[in-house]
């Protein structure tokens, strides 16, 4: 096939949505859009800053918090150019290779938060089941190595998503139902067999969310196990209250997530809006809700975010 018959499968561009039939209030939407970035940068940078600055939140605890801050923010910064582009300035255009950046990015850092939310459970399983042993167990240099390898793990698993997408060619309609690019959907957009795609991209999604929401979830049946056997009831309570901020905050990573991966992969018939919805959900609430869910649980962290807004 000649290279001018290739430009006729291959489009130069893909064309993003924002939400199909609302384009007129578009820039409406922009505001609480631009609203949900502002405090999701602003208050996982400022978790960060008084982490950092404050040698007495030097613990694991908040030394995970403060990995979880920064793939947030990272989420955050992949997703904003393509969103608020489309809202705030109708630019539904974007090339190729600039979308397969961006799903390698939003990909590798989503795994790289369920593998650190994996983290926080052990932290707090270590912390619950085994605390004589606890400041052995996690030492800082074993937890910069466990931070190590989130950030491999996560981008070993995505590295080859863009490559794999980039030998099909796109013969059918090169539009997106979201406002920023998937694996799963643009592999959809090809003309060429993807097999191969959609079996790895169903195995790194049950082998990474799947295996860390399970771990998870193991994890927290032996924290129960071991808080209903402490006589003191005050105890039992103390124990679990400092559980409740890391499962609020996994509940809003894997249920949108999971729901998300389903819709793609087996809900053709399900309502286009909510796939859109779910997308957004996805994407933009943990970074949102993961700092004020752990400052509201935090006496020491919101004492020390009170005392410096008020200086």
């Amino acid at each position: 096939m000649s290279p001018v018959n290739d430009t006729k499968f291959t489009p130069a561009v893909v064309l993003l949505t924002g939400i199909p039939g609302q384009e007129d209030v578009h820039l409406w939407i922009s505001i609480p859009l631009c609203l949900v970035y502002v405090i999701s940068i602003v208050g996982n940078s400022v978790i960060l800053f008084i982490i950092k600055t404050d040698p007495s939140l030097h613990d694991p605890m908040y030394i995970f918090l403060s990995m979880l801050a920064i793939t947030d923010l990272g989420l955050s910064i992949a997703t904003i150019p393509t969103i608020l582009g489309i809202f705030l300035f109708q630019s539904r255009e974007i090339s190729f290779n600039a979308c397969f950046a961006q799903l390698f990015f939003i990909h590798s850092l989503q795994c790289i938060e369920s593998s650190v939310l994996l983290l926080m459970a052990f932290d707090r399983f270590i912390a619950i089941c085994d605390p004589l042993r606890y400041s052995s167990i996690l030492t800082l240099p074993r937890i910069g190595k466990m931070g190590l390898v989130c950030v491999l793990r996560g981008v070993a698993v995505s590295f080859p998503l863009p490559f794999l997408l980039k030998r099909f060619r796109y013969c059918r309609a090169n539009v997106l139902s979201h406002s920023y690019c998937l694996h799963q959907e643009v592999m959809k957009a090809a003309c060429s067999d993807i097999t191969v795609n959609s079996i790895y991209g169903f195995y790194v999604s049950l082998l990474m969310m799947g295996l860390d929401s399970l771990l998870i979830f193991l994890s927290y049946v032996m924290i129960l196990k071991t808080a209903l056997s402490i006589v003191s009831q005050t105890k039992c309570l103390r124990a679990l209250n400092t559980c409740v901020s890391h499962l609020c905050v996994v509940l809003l990573f894997y249920t949108p997530e999971i729901g998300l991966s389903v819709i793609h992969r087996f809900g053709n018939s399900s309502s286009h809006l909510l796939q859109i919805f779910l997308g957004y959900v996805y994407l933009l609430v943990p970074p949102l809700m993961n700092p004020v869910v752990y400052t509201m649980k935090s006496k020491h962290l919101r004492a020390r975010i009170i005392r410096l807004f008020v200086k």
